[in-house]
């Protein structure tokens, strides 16, 4: 029997646990660095199989790592389990439904990568138990990919340090390649003034507002002086009060600074940075710039990705039927009717099949093979994950668990990730990633192969982007 029977074998032993992490953590719906439930629930599993538990990975409460083998390969496989707010949906609802008292919900789709993720890790295990031969599995447990860079304070802490391969994955419309995703900072820009009554006494007044204001102008105009491949997004965090009769003495910027490079937007920050100091000169306040966190770009590793991505052609990808399609059905009817026809062309295109055929079948099932064209598409988003791919040579794949059309981010994410389609979802990552480590197991020169590629990308150099003395979740 070779690999890929065995981890077919296996995996039918395990679709009913990593279903049932699914809909657990789905119903938990917990924000980042408070996914206490969730993660309890990964470590519950984890532990009952055998894994030895690292809790409190670099000192996060609801990070953790989950170890079985011996030797190398180290292979490493990332779960996620956060959600994000104003997403709650009941399951299978193509009208919006949010759950009474919760705001939460899995619009990303992290309940079943999470799940998918430690199915994987289980067969691995199993795998490795039945062979008898050298070889080391970590589950990394990974709090706040939203909005916290859960793995930068990760990597930070040394966890990923080590390994020799590294895999991941993410619900999406499709099966497909995971390119390479932009790098980020996020800053914080706090000014201070002094307050007095804008009509009586305005010359008294120093407006942190007005800083704010003028920071923004300034920065709107440094957008046409920085490379085309950088992006500068801003919110208000404080307005200062709501009194328009009051000079306001505080208000605050939230700041991100995107690029293709961590590098490139610290260059970038530097001169924004400027910004709010010349804001704050003409308005006679006072700015405290805090940079809170930070991602780097990922690198899709030649060969982890071509691993992933034939194991997906292997074994194939989600394993749809009725019940599946039914609901998906559901979404595609709901849509707007524009993005209803654009979802089923597009649909009908990637299947080779009739949109007729696909209209009824919602839900994609073709798998793309690897090519080295992944390399050179670069996502317009980022992800924590980036900072693990500077680390260990990573594969990512991106497989279908919604409906073609639905939205990242979306109230129907969340509806349609919780039912089956999420659970078929991540048994097919499951097995594709166990088969993908296999077969790393069975041939060590692909590790080796691999971290000369990663060496060849980085110089062997990694630049964490969270500064010293900043705690996961301060300040987000």
């Amino acid at each position: 029997m070779n690999s890929q029977e065995r981890i077919r074998r296996i995996a039918e032993t395990k679709n009913e646990i990593i279903a049932d992490i699914n809909h657990t953590v789905w119903e938990y719906a917990e924000s980042g660095y408070h996914e206490f439930k969730s993660a309890a629930k990964l470590k519950e599993v984890l532990r009952s199989e055998g894994f030895e538990i690292e809790d409190r990975a670099a000192g996060i409460e609801t990070a953790f790592v989950a170890s079985y083998g011996s030797g190398g390969p180290v292979i490493g496989i990332l779960a996620e389990y956060d959600s994000l707010p104003g997403l709650s949906q009941k399951a299978g609802e193509a009208v919006h439904c949010p759950i009474e008292g919760q705001d939460y919900g899995h619009g990303c789709g992290h309940s079943a990568l999470g799940a998918g993720a430690v199915g994987a890790a289980l067969m691995v295990k199993e795998y490795l138990k039945e062979q008898g031969i050298s070889g080391t599995v970590k589950l990394f447990g990974c709090p706040a990919e939203e909005t916290g860079f859960g793995k930068a304070f990760m990597a930070k802490g040394h966890c990923f340090d080590g390994l020799d391969l590294c895999f991941s994955w993410h619900p999406q419309d499709a099966n497909t390649n995971f390119p390479r995703a932009i790098a980020n900072y996020a800053v914080r820009f706090d000014f201070k003034g002094r307050s007095s009554h804008a009509s009586s006494a305005p010359e008294q007044g120093r407006s942190a507002l007005d800083a704010c204001e003028l920071m923004n102008v300034g920065v709107n105009y440094l957008r046409e002086h920085v490379p085309t491949s950088t992006r500068l997004h801003y919110a208000y965090l404080d307005c200062g009060g709501e009194a328009p009769n009051v000079v306001q003495d505080h208000a605050s910027l939230l700041y991100y600074v995107r690029g293709p490079r961590l590098s490139q937007c610290g260059e970038v920050l530097e001169r924004v940075k400027k910004i709010a100091q010349g804001a704050a000169l003409m308005t006679e306040t006072e700015v405290n710039i805090r940079v809170l966190g930070g991602l780097n770009d990922y690198i899709p590793n030649p060969t982890a990705s071509k691993l992933l991505a034939d194991a997906f052609e292997a074994l194939g990808g989600p394993e749809f039927g009725e019940e599946e399609y039914a609901i998906a059905r559901k979404f595609l009817e709901a849509m707007p009717e524009e993005d209803r026809r654009k979802a089923i062309a597009a649909g009908a295109k990637i299947n080779g099949i009739s949109e007729e055929e696909f209209a009824m079948r919602p839900l994609n099932t073709a798998i793309e093979p690897y090519s080295e064209q992944v390399r050179q598409i670069v996502m317009p988003g980022s992800t924590d994950v980036g900072d693990v791919s500077h680390i260990a040579p990573t594969g990512q794949y991106m497989v279908a668990g919604i409906c073609q059309g639905t939205g990242d981010h979306t109230w129907q994410f969340t509806a349609q990730i919780g039912t089956s389609i999420g659970d078929k979802s991540a048994q097919a990552t499951a097995r594709a990633i166990a088969l993908a480590c296999a077969r790393a197991y069975e041939e060590p020169s692909l590790a080796e192969q691999a971290k000369k590629e990663l060496l060849e990308e980085t110089g062997g150099v990694y630049i964490c982007p969270i500064p010293d003395g900043l705690k996961p979740g301060e300040g987000v």
